[in-house]
């Protein structure tokens, strides 16, 4: 298997070693099977991404929703870099996982209105699959309605166009 890539932008050492912990546990991965790049320490290297299973793209203290003015000059570059990079996984379709910053990030990409209509605090909430995601072979097996935990300051409050609501 091709290792997957995790392009993370955390600058706190602790959270960032504390996310990718995480994706290496959760997705039963070892670590020479996700490859780490830290956005906000480097501009992000040209990529072959024939060598990789999928792209990550992880949490940040970063926000899609933020005014353009109060954005750093990192973040403006992390931004531009990313949607790049999203360019060319839509047009190839890619696997791509989006987690927190990465839904705002392909969500803006793609049309999606990203702001803070729906931001909700850390708790388990129930979530119900749509039609649409009961057939969707991503949520095969699992129940019509669940439990997950949920929160995060912004959301996308309308899908692009083309988008199909799962949940």
């Amino acid at each position: 298997m091709l290792p997957f890539l995790l392009l993370a932008s955390r600058a706190e050492d602790a959270a960032a070693e504390d996310e990718y912990a995480a994706y290496l546990r959760y997705g039963g991965l070892e670590p020479h099977e996700l490859h780490r790049i830290r956005l906000e320490a480097s501009p992000l290297p040209a990529l072959d991404l024939s060598g990789f299973s999928g792209v990550i793209v992880g949490g940040s203290p970063f926000t899609s929703s933020d005014p353009p003015d109060s954005k750093s000059d990192v973040q403006h570059r992390v931004e531009r870099e990313l949607s790049g990079l999203l360019d060319q996984l839509v047009a190839r379709d890619f696997p791509f996982l989006g987690a927190c910053y990465g839904v705002g990030t392909l969500g803006r990409h793609q049309g999606a209105v990203i702001d803070r209509t729906y931001g909700e605090p850390l708790a388990a909430v129930e979530i119900e699959l749509t039609g649409a995601g009961l057939q969707d072979p991503l949520l095969q097996g699992m129940p019509q309605v669940f439990t997950a935990f949920a929160g995060h300051k912004e959301a996308c409050s309308s899908l692009p166009a083309h988008a199909v609501l799962l949940a």
